[in-house]
């Protein structure tokens, strides 16, 4: 496995927390009985996309959720510079969207399964109480 997760950059780390991220929602999904694409890939949105991750974020600090070292990881992968542009959403989400993306890359990458898992189920659970509508 990968020897010193904190050499990595904001966008690499983002990039894996991504695919995990994605992974861990759609294996949740699934697990609620959902069985028709359609209707996971529109749910999946209300998880992953920058702007669940930008209203999370918020929750995350009025809770004070994270670790000093989470923060600094978290702003490791916001303060990034992205190759692409942000879509459907301002770049000020799509950079905390990133930031939120790092975090779980670090975590993962740094095989810190237990804390990952405890802040994925956090966030469904505030997904699904309602607490990122509007």
């Amino acid at each position: 496995m990968i020897e010193d997760v904190k050499q990595f950059n904001g966008l690499s780390l983002a990039f894996i927390g991504d695919a995990v991220d994605e992974l861990k929602i759609r294996t949740y999904l699934l697990s609620t009985g959902l069985t028709k694409v359609n209707d996971l890939q529109h749910r999946s949105k209300e998880f992953v996309s920058a702007k669940a991750h930008g209203k999370l974020f918020i929750l995350m600090e009025d809770e004070h959720l994270l670790t000093e070292e989470e923060r600094d990881i978290f702003k490791r992968g916001r303060n990034s510079h992205p190759h692409t542009k942000a879509k459907n959403t301002d770049i000020v989400t799509y950079q905390v969207s990133t930031g939120v993306e790092a975090l779980l890359g670090y975590l993962y990458l740094s095989r810190q399964y237990e804390r990952l898992d405890e802040i994925i189920n956090w966030m469904i659970n505030k997904v699904e109480s309602g607490q990122t509508r509007g």
